[in-house]
């Protein structure tokens, strides 16, 4: 009989487990995924000197292996980090390995109260390090970020207001934008070719010359048999960009997934805030039917909008032209792991080839000096901080791309 699922997985640090784990990281980083850190002097003195501070680290997301990446940092700088991370990640044995190495969970898309009530208390802690992706998931492109949520910005300065409510001095707490950046170290010219002629035979295309308009004729071939299987049918008029007809069906998905489940978005609200709610009442709705095997094979069927809210998540940040702004390797890699996700149905294919994880961190900023702005005006001032964040995490991604040619 198998144990109930917990609303919240807490960190339950093991210290002698995280130290040999720290030690095996980069070995098993490089032969299971294919991938090692590189990290500049100037930003390992930088989080040195913050060793016994409260420390909150913001990394962009670009790859599934990002977790990866921040943890072999950890063991670079002989220290243990705190990490908050998707509910769904917490399953079985591999959940409480998550939960040994400092680990917790927050489901997406609700007020989950536990999660938020961990963060402030880790928060409040004395030489506390603790990382939270600010764009809310995986964005999988390795040069641009997502815009930034203004949550873990909001609840640092919650922690801090908690302590002064208790008599204590404003703390000190630093807020360190992390930019990760990815490179092939061989030449990935027969892996690109390989790919493309796989999703080509798949969709019964025919092979071109041209590298990158045979890239441009599977994904139209892709997002043509998406719109036929939504029944979106009705020309937008012309020109139409691949950005127009995504959001189109982006809207169209959506809006149908909420009806079906009777929610509701506010005004503005991103896509992929909408996609966390769709799937916390998808999940809830399985629950209570203990199972969706036996549902009948419709359109707007639970298991049809489960796959429908993981293409949208897929698609979400990509735009058109964003390899023909710059075709490297790694844009033309990102955007055929995507099209393999959609025709193969994998959710993480495996590595293409090694890849250096080059890593780079921002100044560090101290709440501190913003918290009387803070106490004045909340949401202005953190929405002020957490556009500087994004800027510096982008500026640093660029200045990482230039430093490559």
């Amino acid at each position: 009989m198998s144990s109930p699922k917990s609303d919240f997985y807490p960190p339950r640090l093991n210290l002698p487990f995280i130290r040999f784990a720290q030690l095996i990281a980069p070995g098993g980083a490089y032969l299971l995924y294919q991938i090692e850190l590189d990290v500049d002097y100037d930003s390992l003195n930088q989080l040195l000197a913050l060793r016994d501070q409260r420390v909150l680290l913001l990394p962009n997301h670009p790859t599934f292996q990002d977790p990866i990446a921040v943890f072999l940092l950890s063991g670079k700088l002989g220290q243990r980090f705190y990490y908050l991370a998707a509910y769904e990640q917490f399953q079985g044995l591999l959940g409480k390995i998550f939960q040994w190495l400092g680990v917790y969970s927050i489901r997406r898309g609700l007020a989950d109260r536990a999660s938020i009530a961990q963060t402030i208390e880790l928060l409040s802690q004395s030489g506390c390090h603790l990382v939270i992706f600010p764009e809310g998931g995986c964005s999988f492109q390795n040069d641009i970020v997502m815009p930034f949520r203004a949550g873990a910005v909001q609840l640092a300065f919650q922690a801090m207001n908690r302590s002064v409510k208790q008599g204590q001095p404003i703390p000190d707490l630093y807020v360190v934008p992390v930019s990760i950046k990815y490179r092939y170290t061989q030449d990935m010219t027969a892996v690109i070719e390989h790919t493309l002629s796989r999703l080509e035979q798949t969709l019964h295309l025919a092979p071109g010359n041209d590298r990158y308009e045979r890239l441009r004729i599977v994904g139209e071939r892709i997002l043509t048999q998406i719109e036929q299987e939504y029944g979106i049918e009705n020309p937008l008029p012309e020109p139409t960009s691949w950005d127009q007809r995504i959001t189109r069906l982006k809207f169209h998905v959506l809006a149908n997934c909420e009806q079906q489940l009777g929610l509701t978005s506010a005004p503005g609200e991103l896509d992929r805030e909408r996609v966390y709610k769709i799937q916390n009442a998808l999940q809830e709705k399985a629950e209570a039917l203990d199972t969706i095997a036996a549902e009948p094979q419709t359109l707007w069927n639970l298991e049809a909008m489960r796959w429908s809210m993981i293409r949208i998540l897929n698609f979400d940040a990509l735009h058109d032209g964003y390899v023909a702004a710059a075709p490297t390797p790694e844009r033309f890699l990102e955007t055929l792991i995507r099209l393999e996700r959609e025709v193969f149905k994998i959710d993480q294919p495996p590595p293409k080839g090694h890849r250096r994880a080059s890593l780079r961190i921002g100044t560090p900023v101290n709440l501190k000096d913003y918290f009387a702005a803070y106490q004045q005006q909340r949401t202005e001032t953190i929405a002020t901080l957490v556009n500087q964040f994004q800027q510096t995490v982008q500026s640093n991604l660029d200045q990482l791309s230039q430093s490559e040619h």
